[in-house]
């Protein structure tokens, strides 16, 4: 009896929060997302703002890119020169999107996520830190880092 009460409430959280995810497990092949999330495609030069800007994605914080001309570069996450060499669009997409789904605990940030957020002011609850064409932006330059470019 207890089984069958806790899969009635697990089904009741999941159900209820599939409705918040901006990220499906459908949307997801593999370890990426596939389809664009707009139909624009990402701008480059956006891309590179979304990367810097201490209001938006801010990457600059965790990651390093040799090429880019921006002060105080991180260290807590991996470089990121070369990495449309190591990740395709689809997989750059998921783990700026939710890395959570597929590696669960990572200290990625979701960037394209609106549920089970922590230490979200009331004013930001309901909206993802990039919008849908933010994130593609940032693929498209993250798209234009290849080894080979540093």
């Amino acid at each position: 009896m207890r089984l069958l009460i806790g899969l009635s409430m697990l089904c009741i959280v999941s159900c209820s929060d599939a409705d918040s995810k901006l990220v499906t497990g459908a949307m997801i092949e593999d370890d990426g997302i596939p389809i664009a999330l707009t139909e624009t495609p990402g701008d480059v030069d956006r891309g590179v703002q979304v990367f810097v800007d201490r209001e938006r994605g801010h990457c600059v914080l965790c990651h390093v890119v040799s090429s880019l001309d921006a002060e105080f570069q991180g260290n807590v996450g991996p470089s990121l020169d070369g990495v449309a060499d190591r990740f395709s669009p689809a997989q750059l997409r998921l783990r700026i999107a939710d890395y959570q789904m597929i590696r669960p605990g990572t200290l990625m940030p979701s960037y394209y996520r609106k549920h089970a957020l922590y230490q979200v002011s009331a004013d930001h609850s309901e909206e993802p830190v990039l919008t849908a064409q933010e994130l593609e932006d940032l693929v498209g330059y993250l798209g234009t880092l290849n080894a080979n470019d540093d």
